[in-house]
């Protein structure tokens, strides 16, 4: 079984989910009732603090695809902060980049939120 835990922190209107040990097709639904919960909560500007994941598998990026267009659509966002080399290079390789803001710290994506969209 997959070593995966996620945290709830909040910086004013941006809420806060670090990421820890592997997200994998075990893990996944953890992300997914995770992101399900902020936007019960209407949290929708979401920022995945990456620094402690060691893993991602095609399920844990899939799980960032089926909830962007909702975020958007509700008037928010989901950006990631702070991946390891290895793990960014997953995202990288499968061009999340053009479809989300990784940012490389938890400070600059927070300042996305707050600043103008250039979009």
């Amino acid at each position: 079984m997959s070593n995966f835990s996620v945290g709830f922190r909040s910086s004013g209107a941006v809420q806060i989910l670090d990421l820890q040990g592997e997200l994998d097709a075990h893990t996944a639904a953890e992300l997914e009732a995770a992101i399900q919960k902020c936007q019960k909560d209407n949290r929708v500007h979401i920022l995945v603090n990456g620094a402690n994941l060691m893993y991602i598998s095609s399920a844990g990026l899939g799980v960032f695809m089926a909830y962007i267009e909702e975020v958007r659509e509700s008037g928010g966002d989901i950006k990631i902060a702070a991946l390891q080399p290895k793990v960014y290079n997953v995202f990288d390789l499968l061009g999340f980049p053009m479809l989300f803001d990784i940012v490389e710290t938890e400070e600059g994506a927070v300042d996305k939120f707050s600043s103008p969209s250039a979009d």
